[in-house]
């Protein structure tokens, strides 16, 4: 699982940059540079997650849940945004608040998995 979420996290990254250089030089004010600088603090909280579980900070149960509802989350709200951006339609209804409420569920349980991890 641990490396699975190292390798989203990569490619959300990646997606991330992409997307706020998009949202600044081709779509400007699509929302896209925000949903790629989303994308890069969450690739950044999931190798920090990442590191936490390895160390023990964390418990691994509730923490790997935690980190991947973040990775969900995550992909979920960007996805959105860019499809509205480039092809005019949602990915589907009420995607990008989905997204938003996982992402909080999911730093929720990053606290809740450290408290327990303890």
């Amino acid at each position: 699982m641990q490396q699975i979420l190292i390798v989203w996290a990569g490619l959300i990254g990646a997606a991330g940059i992409a997307l706020a250089a998009a949202g600044a030089h081709g779509h400007p004010q699509s929302g896209l540079d925000s949903a790629g600088y989303l994308l890069a603090i969450h690739a950044t909280a999931l190798l920090g997650g990442v590191a936490a579980l390895h160390q023990g900070m964390m418990s691994r149960s509730v923490g790997s849940f935690a980190l991947l509802g973040l990775a969900i989350g995550a992909t979920l709200f960007a996805a959105d945004v860019a499809m509205r951006a480039f092809v005019g339609h949602r990915l589907f209804p009420m995607a990008a608040p989905a997204g938003g409420l996982i992402m909080i569920a999911g730093w929720l349980a990053i606290a809740v998995a450290a408290v327990v991890g303890r």
